[in-house]
């Protein structure tokens, strides 16, 4: 087997970065070498854990961070006179010390050097997009560029899917079912990047399928967002720990990509993240809904820019454009985890049922695995509460659990929830041969270092994924008999 890379470093930061399940081999004082299950988010320690006592250590555990100037958080129109930096050191990680710092705005004295900068990679139109997406439908066509690089039988065939979109989303009453219909089976990336972000809004009932209503519904949400981040911040950061939190696991975020390292990104996802905190008392932030929110916002981002939006920094964008996008992402993540909510409560209770449904179902469609793993000593809480917590994106790249959500949202409010389960089932199965030859160290590492950030993992395998999926789920599903031998 292949080298596998237990840990990834951030690029900003020289710890290690790891979620909860992880796997790591350490080296005991007699030179053996052992694994640690479950070190999570940990700086500078390895904590071995059980499945009885793995949750609670990720709730009493605390985060600790490397000295870094904290950006500020100032959203549209505040300003806040002090921030902190937290200095931390690498040997020693348990001594930490706050301090107050002036944070001295920068100011552009050059309006045009402003102006020239906001306009790299924008879509014409930008005021009109903003205020009525809608308006973008019926010029939707597929672009020169992807037109070269495609045969006549594909040309025909993307056509023919945009239409039907098309034909949907233009009706003034738009049929949600259809829609639905049409977003299960994916939304290619050939098409116009517009057409992903709209139909996802749909979905979500975010955006209203009353088209007299969108414009207005759009702006009063948007207002809405932005009191709201004027009221989180009216004194100062009223919950240090939350937001201490949220500030060390954003950067952590998709580490190697562009986008996410862009300080201007960072600012908007700890705004979004502490306001929803703030706005939901009953869990708070949770560490994996920091991961929740990048798709929403990498799919509305390419709705404004013609560039991979993966690479783009979003310090070029005109502040109405990153307000938006900003205030769009919240929205659509509040009505995500409206679902999935008891994943982050207390306990997380959510979670550990999704894990023990998970155990029931593979013992009941693939006995010989599950009797191996059972053997093995392989708890399901080690590597499945990660699947669970951050719905697979630390199992595979972006771009693909975006084309996964495209099916998600199709399902209703069970996408992110019971769909999902029926997925990581699938997911689990897909790699059963393999995991059936190995021992207890072999398949944790395995599982915690999946070959899906490969070239060979491609959107065909994501689409048979799905696929079985929903096999599983039509066999299964609210069909309790089928489990009664587990």
């Amino acid at each position: 087997m292949a080298d596998i890379n237990f840990t990834k470093k951030s690029l900003l930061r020289p710890h290690t970065s790891t979620l909860p399940g992880s796997v790591k081999p350490v080296e005991s004082k007699t030179g053996a070498t052992k694994l640690v299950i479950g070190a999570t988010y940990s700086y500078g320690q390895n904590v071995s854990l059980t499945s009885s006592d793995g949750l609670s250590y990720l709730q009493s555990q605390p985060s600790q961070l490397t000295s870094r100037r904290e950006p500020s958080p100032n959203p549209p129109g505040i300003t806040f006179s002090s921030d902190i930096n937290d200095d931390i050191s690498d040997k020693d990680s348990s001594k930490s010390q706050e301090k107050e710092v002036e944070d001295e705005p920068v100011i552009n004295s050059d309006p045009s050097t402003l102006i020239e900068k906001s306009s790299i990679g924008l879509k014409p139109d930008i005021a009109l997009l903003i205020k009525d997406p809608m308006k973008t439908i019926d010029s939707m066509k597929l672009s020169n560029s992807t037109v070269k690089q495609l045969n006549e039988t594909q040309r025909l065939r993307l056509e023919r899917c945009l239409n039907k979109f098309k034909d949907v989303l233009q009706s003034a009453n738009i049929d949600l079912d259809a829609l639905r219909n049409l977003s299960w089976l994916g939304i290619p990336n050939e098409l116009p990047s517009e057409l992903r972000s709209i139909t996802w809004q749909l979905l979500l009932e975010y955006l209203p399928c009353n088209a007299d209503r969108q414009v207005k519904t759009l702006a009063q949400k948007r207002q809405e967002y932005f009191e709201s981040v004027s009221k989180a911040y009216a004194k100062g950061i009223a919950d240090r720990t939350i937001w201490h939190q949220i500030h060390i696991d954003v950067p952590r975020t998709n580490p190697g990509t562009v986008l996410y390292q862009c300080e201007t990104t960072q600012q908007c996802l700890e705004r979004i993240l502490y306001v929803w905190a703030i706005r939901h008392p009953a869990s708070g932030y949770v560490q994996g809904i920091n991961d929740l929110v990048t798709p929403f916002f990498q799919v509305f981002l390419s709705f404004y820019i013609d560039e991979n939006p993966e690479n783009y920094d979003t310090s070029y964008l005109p502040k109405n454009v990153l307000d938006v996008i900003e205030a769009d992402s919240f929205w659509c993540l509040s009505k995500l985890l409206d679902g999935i909510q008891d994943n982050y409560t207390f306990a997380q209770v959510g979670i550990q049922r999704q894990i023990n449904k998970l155990k029931d179902l593979i013992n009941r469609i693939n006995a010989p695995l599950a009797a191996h793993l059972q053997k093995e000593g392989v708890e399901y809480l080690q590597f499945a509460f990660r699947w669970m917590n951050c719905l697979l994106m630390r199992e595979m790249p972006l771009k693909h659990i975006i084309r996964m959500w495209d099916t998600y949202l199709a399902e209703r409010l069970d996408g992110f929830s019971v769909f999902h389960l029926y997925v990581c089932v699938a997911f689990l199965d897909k790699w059963s041969d393999y995991l059936k030859s190995r021992d207890f160290q072999e398949i944790m590492i395995f599982l915690q270092s999946l070959p899906t950030e490969t070239a060979k993992w491609k959107e065909q395998d994501i689409e048979l994924l799905l696929s079985e999926a929903y096999r599983l789920k039509s066999l299964y599903h609210e069909a309790p008999n089928h489990l009664s031998r587990v």
